[in-house]
């Protein structure tokens, strides 16, 4: 029977266990900070030095947000339908064109990565853009949501860097076997590609998710495609507005805000949980994805 030892801690493994710690207070203190703001009475926050623990209990905050808009529920549901929708949409998008500008015996591979690259420093500004929206129909139609972000340089880059980095031999088994470039791509490349299109998918996502001003420039009218982040940032600023408005001098202000049960200080940080806390639950189902060496062993040279 083999008997096993016991690992003896070192000074640097205490050294870098004590670092590790200060880095996950450091991480988690301004997410926890928030809650606890978000939990707070308005009033006892007003006064400072809270932490991460709120001294007076209290859910008026998320009361407020969700009490004073009846279009909360619509606006969640159409953002996670242009998340979900956006995400599959983009990686699919993102992943087709970086395998053919991969592909060394495409003839336009240099002028397609190069068009590609300028999108990067290149812009039509947001008037142009406007105009092309509207020409082509999309004010006031779901799929403004989705079009426009199809493609983004930046996540194709990385995808083909990717591929690149993948064995040819893959590619030269397969094709010996008779697979075409769509069954390479879908049965091979793809696969294999799990960590960096969960990366990118986890990109696109987040930036779906809080988009709120394509909804301002191009669907406010109409408010069956209102999103969660258009109408959490019109709270902000209606609670922004009701304390500023009038003209009042700095102790009447102050004065008002103790009577309040809700402040905007408030509202923003019980807004950011609503915003943050969906896709702080689907970061763990991606994290596994996370990793590198999947093609460890694939091919024996």
């Amino acid at each position: 029977m083999k008997v096993r030892k016991k690992r003896e801690f070192t000074l640097m493994d205490i050294i870098i266990a004590v670092f590790m710690l200060g880095v996950i207070i450091i991480t988690l203190y301004p997410f926890l900070n928030v809650l606890a703001t978000s939990l707070n009475d308005a009033a006892d926050t007003a006064k400072g030095g809270l932490t991460i623990f709120p001294r007076k209990f209290t859910l008026v905050n998320y009361k407020e947000i969700f009490s004073g808009n009846s279009q909360l529920l619509r606006a969640f549901s159409n953002s996670v339908l242009r998340t979900v929708i956006g995400t599959l949409a983009g990686v699919f998008s993102c992943c087709v064109y970086a395998y053919v500008i991969s592909r060394r015996d495409f003839m336009f591979r240099k002028q397609a990565t190069t068009l590609l690259i300028l999108t990067m420093y290149v812009s039509g500004g947001l008037i142009p853009t406007y105009l092309v929206i509207r020409g082509l129909g999309l004010i006031n139609n779901f799929a403004v949501y989705i079009l426009p972000m199809l493609l983004s340089a930046y996540n194709v880059i990385v995808i083909r860097s990717f591929i690149e980095g993948l064995p040819d031999a893959l590619e030269e088994s397969a094709k010996i076997d008779g697979a075409n470039d769509l069954t390479i791509f879908i049965k091979i490349i793809l696969p294999l590609c799990k960590p960096v299109i969960a990366t990118i998918a986890l990109f696109i996502a987040v930036g779906q998710w809080n988009s709120w001003f394509d909804t301002y420039l191009y669907a406010k009218t109409n408010n069956n495609l209102t999103t969660l982040q258009y109408e959490l940032m019109k709270i902000l600023d209606n609670a922004s507005a009701q304390v500023s408005s009038g003209g009042q001098s700095a102790t009447s202000s102050m004065e008002l805000m103790n009577k309040a049960q809700t402040t905007p200080e408030s509202i923003k940080m019980a807004i950011t949980i609503i915003a943050t806390v969906p896709i702080v639950v689907v970061y763990p189902f991606l994290q596994k994805h996370f990793v590198s060496g999947l093609t460890l062993g694939a091919v024996k040279n």
